[in-house]
C-alpha cells in the first residue's frame, strides 16, 4: 500500500504574511458559505475581548516580559488556606500542611468562627499558630474590618523577628464592599489600617501590609477587567495612605500585594496574572517607583460545584497552571470539596499535592514567562490591560474606590456581567463538567468535616463617626441554580 504525504509547511510564508493570510481567509470564506467570520469563528469573553481563531505575526504586540529568575526548587509559594473554626485543629492542620510541602499559610478569621477561625484576641491567634516558625513560614491574615487588630496580634507573636517574612494583609476595602456596610467611616478604616501597617513596617521590614484585590468583584460575577480595574485602584487608596502615614512613595507601592482570582479557564487566567502585572508597571512608573508586582493568586470559588465535586479537582488545576505560568508569586489553592463543607484531611492533601504536581513533576516555572511571545496571549494580556486600565480610570474618575462603591456603580456593572454569564451557563453556550455537561447519575458527595462553631468576644472595630455604605457585592456560585433545580 502507497502512504503519500502532504508537507504542510510547504510554501508557508513564501509569498509574505499578507498574502498567506489574504489566502487563508480566502479558504475561511468558502467554507463558511456566506457565515460572518465574526459570528462563525470568534468568540467574546464576558470581558467584551474578542478571541480569533487564528493569530499571526501581525497579531503580535509589545507586551513587557518578566523575566526575574526563579528558584527552581521553589518557583512559588504554596500556600494553604485555614478556616476551621478550633484554633487547636487549626494549629495540626498547618503544621501537616507545612510538614507535606506547603511553605506558608493563609489564616482566615472569623470570631463567630461561621467562616474562618474563632480567633478574638492574640492569645486565640497563639493557639492557631502553635509551634508555626514565624520567622522561616510566612502567615498571611484574612481577618476583615478586623484586619489592624489582627496585624498587632500577629505583629506581637512574632516578637519582633526583623526578617519574618509576615503578609498582614489588611483590606477594608473588601470587607466594605462584600458587606456593604462598614462600622464608622470608610476613610477612617482606610486610614487607621495605613497608621497600624506604617508602625509594624518599622519593625518587620520583610513584611507586606495590604492586599490589593478585586476577589469581591470576581466572586460575585464580575468580569477579569472589571475585577483588575478594582485591584489597581484598591492598590493606589492603599498606597495613598501608606505615604499619608509617612512611608516613603518607595516603600508604599513595595508593601502592597496584588491579588488576583483564577477560574478554569487557564488561557484567560495566563493573560489575567499578566495583565495585572502590566497594569502594576504603568502605575508605578507613572509614580516615579521602581517596586516589582507581588502578586498572590486564589482559586475562585464561584467554579466551584457540589455536584460531582470531584471535577473541581479539573478546575483546581487549571487555576493553579495559570497562576504557575503567569507568574504569580504565591498560589492558594482551595479544597475539592470547599462548595459542600469544611475540608477532610483528605481533601486538603489533594489541595496540597495539586500544587506539587505542577512545581515539582510538570516543572512549569522552569521557563520565565513561558507565554511571552505567543501571538495569542500576548494579544490577549494587551486587550485585557487596556479594558481594565479603562475600568480603573472610571474609578478613579468617580473619586477613587470608597466613592465608586458608594455611588453604586461598580455593583451595577458588576450586576449586568453576572447576569449575562448566568444567562450563558442556562442556554448552555457556556457549561459546567459535571453539572450541565456530563453529569454523573452515580454522583457520591465526598466526606466534609461539619463542627460546630463556636463564637468567641471579638474586639470592637468601630470608629468614630457614622457608617458608610454601599451596595453589597453578593458572592455568587454558577453551579448552585442548576444544582437546586
Amino acid at each position: 500500500m502507497t502512504v503519500s504525504t502532504m508537507p504542510l509547511a510547504e510554501e508557508f510564508g513564501a509569498q509574505g504574511d499578507d498574502a498567506t493570510r489574504a489566502r487563508w481567509m480566502a479558504l475561511v470564506e468558502k467554507t463558511l458559505k456566506g457565515q460572518s467570520f465574526d459570528d462563525a469563528l470568534t468568540v467574546k469573553t464576558p470581558d467584551g475581548l474578542t478571541i480569533q481563531p487564528l493569530y499571526t505575526a501581525q497579531d503580535g504586540v509589545a507586551v513587557a516580559r518578566d523575566l526575574r529568575l526563579r528558584d527552581p526548587e521553589r518557583p512559588w509559594d504554596l500556600r494553604t488556606r485555614a478556616a476551621h473554626p478550633d484554633p487547636t485543629r487549626v494549629a495540626k492542620d498547618i503544621l501537616t500542611d507545612l510538614e507535606g510541602g506547603a511553605a506558608s499559610v493563609l489564616l482566615q478569621i472569623d470570631p463567630t468562627g461561621m467562616d474562618g477561625v474563632t480567633i478574638g484576641s492574640a492569645d486565640d491567634l497563639a493557639k492557631a499558630l502553635s509551634g508555626v516558625l514565624l520567622d522561616l513560614a510566612p502567615v498571611a491574615l484574612d481577618a476583615g474590618f478586623l484586619g489592624p487588630k489582627a496585624a498587632d496580634w500577629l505583629g506581637a507573636l512574632a516578637k519582633a523577628a526583623p526578617n519574618a517574612p509576615l503578609a498582614f494583609h489588611i483590606d477594608p476595602l473588601t470587607a466594605f464592599a462584600q458587606a456593604g456596610v462598614s462600622p464608622g467611616p470608610m476613610e477612617a478604616h482606610v486610614f487607621n489600617a495605613a497608621t497600624v501597617g506604617a508602625r509594624l513596617a518599622g519593625t518587620y521590614a520583610k513584611a507586606s501590609l495590604f492586599l490589593a484585590t478585586g476577589r469581591a468583584v470576581h466572586e460575585a460575577g464580575g468580569s477579569n477587567t472589571e475585577e483588575l480595574a478594582v485591584m489597581a485602584a484598591s492598590a493606589v487608596t492603599y498606597a495613598k495612605a501608606l505615604v499619608r502615614s509617612g512611608l516613603s512613595m518607595e516603600d508604599a507601592f513595595g508593601r502592597i500585594v496584588l491579588g488576583v482570582s483564577l477560574d478554569g479557564e487557564y488561557f484567560t487566567g495566563v493573560a489575567k496574572v499578566r495583565a495585572a502585572k502590566a497594569m502594576w508597571a504603568r502605575i508605578t512608573d507613572a509614580c516615579g517607583v521602581t517596586a516589582p508586582p507581588k502578586i498572590e493568586v486564589r482559586s475562585s470559588r464561584r467554579m466551584l460545584a457540589k455536584a460531582d465535586a470531584w471535577t473541581n479537582l479539573l478546575r483546581l488545576t487549571s487555576a493553579g497552571f495559570a497562576g504557575a505560568v503567569g507568574g504569580a508569586d504565591v498560589i492558594v489553592l482551595d479544597a475539592f470539596t470547599d462548595a459542600i463543607g469544611l475540608p477532610t484531611a483528605f481533601a486538603r492533601r489533594q489541595a496540597r499535592n495539586t500544587q506539587l504536581v505542577l512545581m515539582e513533576e510538570s516543572n512549569l516555572a522552569r521557563v520565565a514567562d513561558p507565554a511571552g511571545g505567543a501571538w495569542y496571549l500576548d494579544s490577549l494580556t494587551d486587550q485585557m490591560a487596556r479594558a481594565a486600565w479603562g475600568g480603573f480610570q472610571f474609578i478613579e474618575g468617580l473619586g477613587g474606590m470608597i466613592k465608586a462603591l458608594e455611588s453604586g456603580q461598580i455593583a451595577d456593572i458588576v450586576a449586568t456581567t453576572r447576569a449575562a454569564q448566568e444567562a450563558a451557563f442556562a442556554d448552555k453556550s457556556r457549561k459546567i463538567l459535571g453539572v450541565t455537561a456530563f453529569p454523573n447519575a452515580d454522583d457520591k458527595t465526598p466526606e466534609v468535616e461539619t463542627p460546630e462553631p463556636v463564637a468567641v468576644a471579638a474586639p470592637d472595630i468601630r470608629l468614630p463617626g457614622p457608617d458608610s455604605r454601599c451596595p453589597a457585592l453578593t458572592p455568587v456560585r454558577f453551579a448552585a441554580a442548576f444544582e437546586e433545580a
